[in-house]
């Protein structure tokens, strides 16, 4: 054996001996940990460790508090304050630390903004139509709050994303109504009543909301009289007033233009028939047709025949009344103020240099103000308030010129939306309201709409009717804008104020109220109690509904002149004269003649044959109210009433099964919300 080998062997040898040592005391230790059991439990000394820390903010072994040491940020090198652990006064709210928050967002964020939140409400199926429209509505009352320069771009994105219309521009841009839609959802509750009624009326996408209940406690400044004032006897004189309403001019009417158009109002150079774009089918006669508006030889026509009709060319009328609507039916975009004013301008001159010397008493239609049915309540404050003041200076300027107002009655139609108040030298007192404070086609109505009255106009009435009760005087109310009817026109929280400020005043007070606005022959009764007894003994007031002078739509064109009893003010007779359409184009190949305007009928003699009453006893409330049931017993007595509705028109349609018992319920329904509540919808109109 080697020296080597022998080396490498005890070195092995050697090695193996020190690892047999160390495996037996490891298992001896092993051994040692078995059989030594640990403790249980252990009990922690009472004292806090102060050793954990160097400083403590209290004293940390006491054992009334936790000790509250000082304890350094190792980062920040900042000491943490006691007043961020003080158990007895704990923080709030940190005002130390940032809170951030998003960047304001520009004008231009905003709208789109809006326009992307209302396509996602539009777009959420767990919302009913309703909520969409009303939710939309407050995500464009912010904007208009936060950028109403950006309101317009609003509307005419949401007209162009949901096809409200074929010409966005012309119906929102910013010259038309894109401004008074950013007003109105700026100020109206659109998450509440106005909002329902918005999405309602002009969407669809909303049931219409019930009228509010009306509280009338200190509205009236005195309760009706009871016993009523004995009524004044009748005088047997008798007045003769004129009665025209809604003249629409047209001074841009071209003859020949298309005159059964299908582009909008008929008898402009642009309009046009779709079956025939290029040719007129029916070349726009030079003195109207059914659908268009009043040209110039029209207006002077029937303004030149009235005199000689009614046996007043030497002596003229005691007084016109005008019920409303001077302009044409433009399009909102063809519309302006110069327009608007050059119309009334030619009017008014033509009425008092055609008609006589007797005063008019006008009220404002919905067509006589640019945009068309709008007017703005007061109360908007500033110059919002102001924004139609134009309108009133102007033709409140044009009335008190032509001398039919006194300077008190002119100072206040200034100020007041060219409503007033005339005290006639023979006692009547004649009251204008401006009603397109209550029509529903005006935005700035659905602002506040659950309250009757946010104009005033309401207030200002009754209280000149209670001047006129306690100075024994009669009244007469004219306005455009009819109150009740198929109730499709008013609002209906104004018409129900209007209704009991009528039951109040009639008949002592009320003799009568005249309207236009629909184009047709009409009337409607007021009764006592809100109509909830509707008879002959509690008809109080009736309201007289004029035909128009404009043949639109489909209707001939025609006046009424009422005989009036000079002590009583109520209507003793009532004609209407009419003016077939239908034979305006014969007219055009000669000069000779004009168009032919004949008497139609007698309101006494048409319908009052089996009624038992006194000749020279007035066509008042309760007469009107035997009309109704002659009507129910005799229906022919409806057909002649729907005839002379659309003045004879030869496109006026029969009036025949459920329709009978809806015109009939019409005619007893002064407000919107009686008709709604009463009558079968759908028979209104003869258009």
């Amino acid at each position: 054996m080697s020296v080597k080998v022998r080396c490498f062997l005890a070195l092995a040898t050697l090695a193996w001996s020190h690892y047999l040592q160390y495996f037996e005391a490891v298992l001896a230790v092993s051994a040692d940990s078995i059989t030594t059991p640990l403790p249980s439990s252990y009990a922690v000394p009472g004292a806090f460790p102060t050793s954990l820390y160097s400083h403590y903010y209290n004293n940390p072994t006491a054992t009334s508090a936790q000790p509250q040491p000082v304890i350094s940020d190792p980062v920040t090198h900042d000491i943490f304050p006691f007043s961020l652990t003080d158990q007895y006064n704990i923080p709030q709210y940190d005002t130390e630390d940032p809170h951030p928050l998003p960047p304001k967002a520009s004008s231009q964020q905003l709208l789109q903004q809006a326009v992307a939140q209302i396509k996602s409400i539009a777009a959420n199926p767990e919302f009913s139509t309703c909520a969409r429209c009303q939710a939309s509505l407050e995500v464009a009352k912010f904007l208009a709050l936060a950028a109403p320069e950006q309101g317009t771009n609003l509307a005419l994105a949401l007209c162009e994303y949901f096809d409200y219309s074929s010409s966005c521009e012309k119906s929102y841009g910013p010259f038309v109504l894109g401004p008074i839609l950013t007003q109105v959802v700026s100020f109206a509750d659109v998450g509440g009543y106005d909002g329902q009624s918005l999405c309602s009326e002009f969407l669809g996408l909303c049931s219409a909301p019930t009228a509010t209940t009306l509280n009338l406690t200190g509205w009236f400044a005195k309760p009706k009289p009871n016993p009523l004032p004995p009524p004044k006897q009748p005088s047997g004189q008798l007045l003769k007033v004129l009665h025209l309403s809604d003249l629409h001019i047209d001074p841009r009417y071209a003859n020949g233009a298309e005159a059964n158009c299908t582009s909008g109002l008929c008898c402009r150079e642009n309009a046009y028939n779709s079956h025939s774009p290029q040719t007129p089918l029916l070349p726009a006669p030079r003195y109207g047709s059914f659908l268009c508006d009043a040209p110039y030889s029209l207006i002077t026509s029937v303004l030149e025949a009235i005199p000689a009709l009614t046996g007043t060319e030497s002596t003229g009328f005691d007084f016109t009344i005008f019920t409303g609507d001077m302009l044409a039916h433009d399009p909102d975009n063809q519309q302006s103020r110069a327009f608007n004013e050059y119309s009334e301008v030619v009017l008014y001159d033509l009425f008092k240099r055609m008609l006589g010397p007797g005063p008019t008493y006008a009220t404002l239609g919905n067509h006589d103000t640019c945009l068309p049915d709008l007017a703005s309540p007061l109360s908007l404050g500033g110059n919002l308030s102001q924004q139609f003041s134009w309108l009133y200076d102007h033709v409140t300027a044009l009335w008190a010129q032509e001398g039919w107002l006194p300077e008190a009655s002119v100072e206040f139609s200034r100020a007041h939306y060219a409503a007033y108040m005339v005290k006639r030298a023979d006692g009547l007192r004649v009251i204008s309201l401006d009603t397109n404070l209550c029509e529903r086609s005006n935005y700035f109505n659905y602002i506040n709409s659950s309250e009757p009255d946010v104009s005033g106009m309401l207030r200002f009435l009754t209280d000149e009717l209670q001047d006129a009760e306690d100075a024994g005087d009669r009244v007469w109310i004219i306005g455009h804008v009819v109150s009740g009817w198929d109730g499709t026109n008013p609002m209906p929280n104004p018409t129900d104020l209007f209704y009991q400020i009528v039951d109040r005043f009639s008949p002592h007070v009320i003799a009568n109220i005249f309207w236009g606005h629909t184009h047709e022959d009409q009337l409607s009764i007021f009764y006592s109690n809100n109509g909830t007894n509707m008879s002959a003994e509690t008809a109080q007031a009736v309201s007289w509904i004029g035909p128009s002078v404009t043949p639109l739509t489909n209707l001939n064109s025609g006046f009424r002149v009422y005989e009036v009893d000079s002590a009583t003010f109520e209507v003793v007779e009532a004609y209407t004269w009419k003016s077939y359409v239908s034979d305006y184009p014969a007219l055009d190949s000669q000069t000779e003649f004009g168009p032919t305007f004949e008497f139609e009928y007698s309101t006494r003699e048409a319908y009052g044959g089996n009624i038992t009453w006194g000749a020279t006893d007035p066509l008042n409330a309760t007469w009107w109210h035997l009309v109704t049931e002659q009507m129910e017993a005799n229906p022919t007595l409806v057909e002649t009433f729907t005839s002379y509705q659309g003045k004879g028109s030869i496109l006026t349609a029969p009036c025949t099964g459920e329709c009978i018992p809806a015109r009939i319920c019409y005619m007893r329904s002064g407000s919107a919300s009686i008709a709604k509540q009463n009558c079968i919808s759908g028979y209104g109109s003869v258009q």
